[in-house]
């Protein structure tokens, strides 16, 4: 099965994935109209797609609830605007449902979270159209750019302080 989130920067929220079981974590951008977007105008709110992150998994092996906590432990729910230092649309959070179960799941959790915080969330549902896989140097970006993914994460830390 697949699933798919944006939240923030898909470097960041790749890796934490990989940990928990998902058979593959792919870079790429999702929830705009313009086919076969590049990371350059996505970045630049160009062409209305989010970085995403497409997981591959089994759901014997993790389910989507789980996948869903995963995500929602990893981002910051109440930010609409982007996540931590990334800005704007194309790095505001949003879970793409491609069945209803998933769109209940994911409403369901987000109204729980928003319940026990005493505050709105503001993590986009969407209706899954379509995903492009970002260029290579994205992909596994944390394994081959160890020292900048580390500077990425300081930067985001830090960014949650404020």
């Amino acid at each position: 099965m697949k699933a798919y989130f944006a939240g923030g920067c898909f470097w960041c929220i790749t890796p934490i994935f990989k940990i928990y079981g998902v058979d593959s974590a792919v870079c790429g951008y999702s929830g705009g109209e313009e086919p076969d977007p590049s990371y350059e105008r996505v970045k630049k709110q160009k062409t209305g797609h989010r970085e995403t992150i497409e997981l591959t998994f089994d759901p014997e092996t993790v389910s989507y609830e789980t996948l869903l906590d995963i995500f929602l432990s990893n981002i910051d729910p109440f930010d609409g605007e982007g996540q931590f230092i990334d800005r704007g649309r194309s790095y505001s959070p949003a879970i793409f449902y491609q069945t209803k179960d998933e769109e209940r799941s994911a409403r369901e959790k987000l109204a729980a979270l928003s319940k026990a915080a005493g505050r709105q969330t503001k993590v986009a549902v969407e209706s899954f159209k379509s995903f492009y896989p970002a260029e290579e140097e994205h992909q596994d970006f944390y394994l081959k750019n160890p020292a900048a993914f580390a500077n990425e994460l300081k930067e985001r830390e830090k960014a949650k302080k404020k």
